[in-house]
């Protein structure tokens, strides 16, 4: 005996309503999760960005003051504004996506598990309604 057989057809549907109103509260706790991961992965880039300009000014730095070879020195010279240069262009990235990621954030809109019940509501009343085929 089967599942089918053991569950009325009220006890069906209403198993089905259920079921779909599950469906829909873990797609928004999914959309939820995958806004919350991309935020994420934005400030990961940028603390990358930024520990890269560090190492840069601060490699420039140490060639600077270890080395007396003009070529070190020059390579110092031109690795501390490089690092500033990957730390601005970093934050400029971040800055950047951050809004765009602001601005879909604004424009989702959750529908939430009232209006998931609403629709398993109105399904029913729409199947209540056909004529049975049999």
């Amino acid at each position: 005996m089967g599942i089918k057989e053991i569950l009325t057809r009220k006890a069906r549907r209403d198993l089905r309503k259920a079921i779909k109103l599950k469906k829909q509260q873990n797609m928004e706790i999914r959309d939820s999760l995958a806004m919350e991961r991309t935020k994420l992965a934005n400030e990961r880039t940028f603390l990358s960005y930024e520990r890269t300009a560090v190492a840069m000014i601060l490699g420039g730095l140490t060639f600077i003051k270890l080395f007396d070879d003009l070529i070190y020195v020059g390579l110092g010279i031109l690795a501390i504004p490089a690092g500033i240069a990957i730390g601005v262009f970093g934050y400029m990235r971040f800055s950047r996506k951050r809004s765009e990621i602001l601005h879909h954030t604004r424009a989702y809109t959750p529908t939430s598990p009232v209006l998931a019940e609403v629709d398993a509501e109105e399904e029913d009343e729409e199947e209540q309604n056909r004529p049975a085929s049999k």
